[in-house]
C-alpha cells in the first residue's frame, strides 16, 4: 500500500511527519451453491455490479467452476452496502446465495 509523505511539523521540539494513507479496498466475493442459478447471479453481476453481460457471465462462470468469484473492489462503505443488498434480494428471491467480503 503506498502512502503520501506528508508535511513535516515541530512540536514540542519533536519533528513529527503527517502521513495520509490511502483506505483498504474490499472484495465482494460470491461463492457458488446447488441451489442459485447461474441466470440469477448473472442478473446480480449486471444490476448491482455494473458488468456487461459478457463479463458477468465470465464472473458467473468463474464462481460455478472454481467455487467464488469477485463481483467487485470498492471501499469498506460501498462493499458492505453491496453485499447486503445482494444477500437482501437473494432471500427475496428464495436463493441462499452467499456474499463475503475480503480485504485486498
Amino acid at each position: 500500500m503506498a502512502q503520501k509523505k506528508g508535511k513535516t511539523k515541530r512540536e514540542n521540539n519533536v519533528q513529527l511527519k503527517d502521513r495520509v494513507q490511502r483506505p483498504r479496498k474490499y472484495k465482494v466475493i460470491m461463492h457458488n451453491d446447488d441451489f442459485t442459478p447461474m441466470e440469477f447471479v448473472t442478473h446480480i453481476l449486471e444490476r448491482f455490479f455494473n458488468h456487461s453481460p459478457a463479463s458477468a457471465t465470465r464472473i458467473m462462470l468463474s464462481i460455478h467452476n472454481t467455487g467464488i468469484g469477485v463481483a467487485g473492489v470498492y471501499s469498506r462503505e460501498i462493499a458492505e452496502t453491496k453485499k447486503e443488498r445482494v444477500i437482501q434480494i437473494s432471500r427475496e428471491n428464495g436463493f441462499p446465495l452467499l456474499v463475503t467480503l475480503e480485504a485486498e
